[in-house]
């Protein structure tokens, strides 16, 4: 691979997480409400709001003092303190929240990576048959399905109905676990959630997955190998599946970066202790140097996923480079 084209794709990225920097800093202070109403204190006198609006700097000219000492504390890596959390730190408060979402949704992905691509292998090589209709049905179904809509029906069934699982939350509140029973316990808590995750994020890869191999079956090699006398399962699983893998990796460097703001429904829902449920909170509460660093996180995190895609396509796939 060339450097040019690496600092090429690398440019993009920087100069797109500016604009992302820049948009964040306007989309909050565009939102009806002010953070030192919030409380709605019938006692809040004009004094005492001018003097939070102080506190938070919010007393200051937007453009530029607002702007010129928010694009520099984040350029430092300061992003501020939360509002809602009464002057905590925001990269504390985003931290402590990224680790449950990581959890869930990393594992969502890791899983629904390894069924959708042998669903949608399986379906587009058998196009037409019995398990191609059954994979792509189901596929389409639950790629339709968001993650809120999936959740509900499982916490009805498998949590309030048969009372396998626990409705909501990421452990037992009170509970006093060992090292093995709080890691049995965390699972409890894990499944339905995990499992809505992964059958959202299983129809996009089975799909996408399906097209490209249905693709790559017409292609030359695949009629060579066949005229070889090469067994179906060698063909598909040494010819046609790494070839048609190229198109996922870029569909799946981006449910990487989406991997926070997935979150929110999915932990809404179960009541998942993580980023979504962290940004709910923080609307409600018109944290704005909260909401900013979510935001940010989230952007950030989409642009270095297709940054890294762009680095992957370009080493499997020459002709990009060109």
């Amino acid at each position: 691979m060339s450097g040019r084209y690496f600092l090429q794709k690398l440019a993009q990225a920087i100069v797109t997480v500016v604009a992302i920097v820049l948009l964040n800093f306007v989309l909050f202070r565009m939102m009806p409400g002010s953070p030192e109403r919030v409380t709605k204190n019938p006692h809040l006198t004009p004094e005492l709001v001018a003097a939070e609006r102080a506190k938070w700097g919010l007393d200051k000219p937007l453009i530029p003092d607002q702007l010129i000492a928010y694009v520099a504390s984040t350029a430092q890596g300061d992003l501020g303190y939360s509002i809602k959390y009464r002057g905590q730190p925001v990269l504390e408060v985003v931290t402590d929240a990224a680790g449950p979402t990581v959890l869930l949704i990393g594992l969502g992905e890791l899983v629904a990576i390894v069924v959708g691509l042998w669903l949608g292998a399986r379906s587009g090589w058998h196009r037409g048959g019995a398990m191609d209709r059954v994979g792509n049905s189901l596929s389409l179904i639950f790629y339709s399905m968001p993650y809120f809509v999936i959740g509900m029906p499982l916490i009805i069934i498998f949590a309030a109905g048969l009372g396998w699982f626990p409705t909501s939350g990421m452990v037992t509140p009170g509970a006093d676990h060992g090292p093995v029973e709080a890691l049995l316990d965390l699972a409890h808590h894990l499944a339905l959630p995990l499992t809505a995750v992964a059958l959202g994020l299983i129809g996009s890869y089975s799909i996408l997955m399906r097209s490209s191999i249905v693709e790559t079956r017409s292609e030359d090699y695949i009629t060579t190998a066949r005229a070889k006398g090469l067994a179906d399962q060698r063909i598909l699983r040494s010819h046609a599946f790494p070839n048609a893998l190229l198109p996922m990796v870029t569909l799946i460097a981006i449910n990487l970066g989406y991997v926070v703001a997935g979150a929110i429904t999915a932990e809404i829902v179960f009541a998942w202790p993580g980023l979504g449920t962290l940004t709910v909170q923080a609307l409600d509460a018109r944290d704005y140097p909260l909401l900013q660093a979510i935001f940010l996180l989230i952007a950030i995190s989409v642009v270095f996923a297709n940054f890294a895609a762009d680095i992957v396509y370009g080493y499997l796939d020459p002709r990009v480079r060109a």
